[in-house]
């Protein structure tokens, strides 16, 4: 009897993921991955200069692929995504990354989605919406350091507004 395989798919799925958590950890941040994964692959933690953790996390899915890309002269690369994860991760108040991890080339792409998608009307869409995702933004240390910036830039905003209530 034919056992269980382990696919291409699974082993590019492992690869996307070990290549964005290593930027994340030469950061001096770190990764949790999310075990049940319901449009969220990792949760980023920040820390300080002395090492000290931060507030807030930074959210991402990652899609893999090694499928070359269709246009690989044109600045952006298409990508189709189901409008009931882009519900989840545009109600999310803090930082949710899209990454896309081509692993033939073995190089990842970053969208941060609720900046780029805030006035997009989910329910005039049907089941699915492309983003296009601009090459010049590479997965690396300066891009997670950024992210860590969007987290804090958000943090701020809800400090000015929030208020815990009974």
């Amino acid at each position: 009897m034919p056992r269980k395989r382990r696919t291409r798919q699974h082993i590019i799925a492992d690869l996307s993921i070990n290549h964005v958590e290593r930027f994340i950890l030469r950061c001096g941040y770190s990764a949790e991955r999310i075990a049940y994964d319901y449009g969220t692959d990792l949760s980023i933690s920040t820390y300080n200069a002395s090492g000290e953790i931060e507030n807030g996390a930074i959210y991402v899915q990652v899609k893999a692929t090694d499928t070359p890309i269709a246009d690989p002269t044109a600045p952006t690369i298409p990508i189709v995504l189901n409008t009931k994860d882009l519900d989840l991760w545009l109600q999310e108040p803090m930082p949710f990354i899209l990454i896309f991890y081509h692993a033939q080339e073995e190089i990842a792409y970053w969208y941060y989605l609720q900046a780029k998608l805030s006035e997009l009307d989910l329910s005039a869409l049907g089941n699915t919406y492309t983003i296009h995702l601009e090459k010049q933004n590479i997965i690396d240390e300066t891009a997670v350091h950024l992210f860590a910036t969007y987290k804090n830039r958000v943090l701020h905003q809800i400090q000015e507004s929030f208020r815990h209530e009974i």
